[in-house]
């Protein structure tokens, strides 16, 4: 059996320095061949149109045309799979934000004072094998925005907690997921696979787009009723219980599936703790993280939901949960509000 085909990457970065050791690191992996770089995005137009690449990753603040007017050209003209660079700065994380509103695929910290290019190579590397499988027309159709709120009564949220898990395409899925459900939802617990520094810039746009109050969580924070909380980036976030409420606890143990946070901490945490007072939603993302803790939250008692494949840009942690007999339902992004909302108020199929 012949081998698969390496991925083709175009790295867009104006640092040469960068852009050198990128190359090298990259390189060394046996799926992965950087067929060429740019240090800006004029360079980076003529060779995506002449040696079309498989994915590129782009840093935004560059010189002659900023990354995120580079970036909307492209995704007009000639989508490709694309991870985001940005500065671990509040600005940064904005752009950061902006550019997955576009349609990048993921974002990655810059290299600098706080991480070094060694320390985020397995991270990139890990984002590359996950965007190349990306389909950029679930992309594009990810981004269009939800329809109006889903409006009911719902008189089980007390003692109920939804727990959302998601990484490549995400951002976009989990936004759609939130944006029907009005203030005074169940408490909701998110872990989206993102670096430090982006997940605050994440919660806040949430926070701006949903109905309920969405921030980062902080440790021993209470998951009450008309709050979700995202797991900070670098942190493991996992439920426990306080006498009769919830509270998500931080901690910076080993990385599971190469994840911290990881959506199998919170998972497996839940089980635990809420069994059959939980919905479990596993959504788009590469991998297997979830698949197993949606399984204990199952196993559990709780109800449980995976993504299905047509609406997912990457149909691996969902398709892994649905492999394993994880999932009780499987449904398109835009049905997934209403049958967690079902589950908490009627508990029924």
């Amino acid at each position: 059996m012949s081998a698969a085909p390496k991925i083709k990457v175009l790295i867009v970065d104006d640092s040469a320095v960068v852009r050198d050791v990128l190359v090298r690191e990259l390189q060394k992996h046996p799926r992965i061949e950087v067929i060429g770089t740019a240090p800006d995005p004029y360079v980076a137009r003529d060779k995506l149109l002449r040696l079309s690449p498989d994915v590129m990753t782009l840093d935004v603040e560059m010189p002659r045309m900023d990354g995120i007017t580079f970036l909307r050209k492209v995704m007009e003209h000639h989508p490709i799979p694309t991870i985001v660079v940005s500065s671990l700065t509040p600005k940064g994380g904005e752009v950061a934000m902006e550019a997955l509103a576009i349609g990048a695929v993921d974002v990655l910290c810059k290299p600098g004072a706080a991480y070094t290019v060694g320390d985020l190579i397995p991270i990139l590397i890990e984002q590359i094998l996950a965007a190349s499988q990306a389909d950029m027309r679930k992309v594009k159709s990810a981004l269009v925005r939800s329809e109006a709120p889903i409006r009911r009564a719902l008189t089980r949220t007390t003692n109920r907690i939804v727990a959302v898990g998601a990484s490549t395409g995400g951002t976009a899925a989990i936004e759609a997921f939130l944006r029907p459900i009005e203030a005074n939802c169940p408490p909701i617990a998110i872990v989206q696979h993102m670096p430090p520094g982006f997940t605050k810039s994440f919660a806040e746009r949430l926070n701006r787009e949903c109905a309920m109050e969405v921030r980062e969580a902080v440790d021993n924070d209470l998951l009450n009723p008309g709050i979700a909380l995202v797991a900070p980036g670098n942190w493991h976030m996992v439920l426990r219980r306080s006498g009769a409420q919830y509270r998500v606890s931080l901690h910076q143990g080993e990385r599971k599936h190469y994840q911290r946070p990881a959506v199998d901490e919170l998972f497996e945490s839940v089980a635990e703790f809420a069994g059959v007072n939980a919905v479990g939603v596993i959504l788009t993302g590469m991998g297997a993280d979830g698949a197993e803790g949606l399984s204990k939250m199952r196993s559990a008692g709780a109800r449980t939901i995976a993504q299905d494949e047509a609406t997912s840009v990457v149909w691996g942690m969902p398709g892994e949960a649905v492999k394993r007999g994880a999932a009780e339902f499987v449904l398109p992004i835009r049905s997934i509000s209403e049958k967690v909302l079902d589950l908490i108020n009627h508990g029924g199929a």
